[in-house]
């Protein structure tokens, strides 16, 4: 089941957990959405710019994310 986060805390929060396996970053022309895959959800933080993105990538706990980029 996916759900969307709102908040840039809530999604460290759900980073942080024990059960998130991993996150994808998915980046096209105007929108980077961050997924992660727990045990139970896909959580999803979407539309950001390319600054923020990185920023917000930077302070991910590291290796668990992956970047793909696909651009429509």
């Amino acid at each position: 089941m996916p759900k969307q986060i709102h908040e840039i805390k809530d999604f460290l929060l759900t980073t942080s957990k024990k059960d998130a396996r991993f996150v994808k970053i998915k980046r096209s022309k105007d929108m980077v959405k961050f997924k992660v895959r727990s045990s139970k959800y896909l959580y999803t933080l979407c539309g950001f710019d390319s600054e923020k993105a990185d920023k917000l990538k930077q302070s991910l706990p590291p290796g668990r994310h992956s970047d793909i980029s696909h651009f429509l």
